[in-house]
């Protein structure tokens, strides 16, 4: 069993609506030794179908902007605030998002990233514990305390929302560029610089 496998969630009613609307609990993806953890809001239609969190046309758009800044969507770990899949793809409420914090928690603690990357409002929220206007705060780092270690939030806006607003794309190009820099990746060769020395 690697690592990361012994966090996968493989049975949990704790949240009555989403265990009736999910076909499957899906858990984050990526090595136990990522420097960046992407966190999101919740699998919808596509990621509930697959097991895997980002596999839809946002995955994409997550996949594309790695890629510009050197990176590789196995280089990092990705995983969500909640991991079934709210009915209609709606905003998890603060019980579910409560229920599955302690999974979430444990996830960051075992992989220890130098950077956590929020990708949209509810996972910034959700961590940094405050009303975040993401379009705003987008690229911009806090430091919080999540269970009993500080830790580096990033902000960053959903990739869905490029998808929509094509004018988002530049924010979130920007946001991921400061999360590679963070992590010590130099986008040219998609290493990171410690790996010279």
């Amino acid at each position: 069993m690697s690592e990361m496998e012994d966090l996968h969630v493989s049975d949990c009613e704790r949240c009555p609506a989403l265990v009736e609307s999910r076909s499957r609990i899906v858990n984050g993806t990526g090595p136990a030794d990522a420097d960046l953890l992407f966190v999101g809001e919740g699998p919808g239609a596509n990621e509930d179908e697959q097991g895997e969190p980002f596999v839809g046309r946002s995955g994409t758009v997550l996949d594309d902007g790695l890629r510009d800044v050197g990176l590789a969507r196995e280089d990092v770990r990705i995983t969500n605030c909640v991991r079934c899949r709210p009915p209609e793809n709606r905003d998890p409420t603060d019980e579910e998002l409560a229920h599955c914090r302690g999974y979430l928690e444990t996830e960051i603690t075992r992989l220890d990233p130098e950077v956590i990357v929020t990708l949209g409002k509810v996972p910034s929220e959700h961590l940094l514990e405050r009303s975040v206007a993401v379009t705003k705060e987008a690229g911009s780092l806090e430091d919080v305390r999540i269970g009993s270690e500080p830790r580096r939030v990033l902000i960053c806006v959903h990739p869905a929302a490029t998808l929509y607003d094509r004018s988002q794309a530049e924010t979130f190009e920007a946001a991921l560029e400061r999360a590679a820099e963070l992590a010590g990746v130099d986008g040219s060769s998609g290493q990171t610089r410690l790996d010279g020395f």
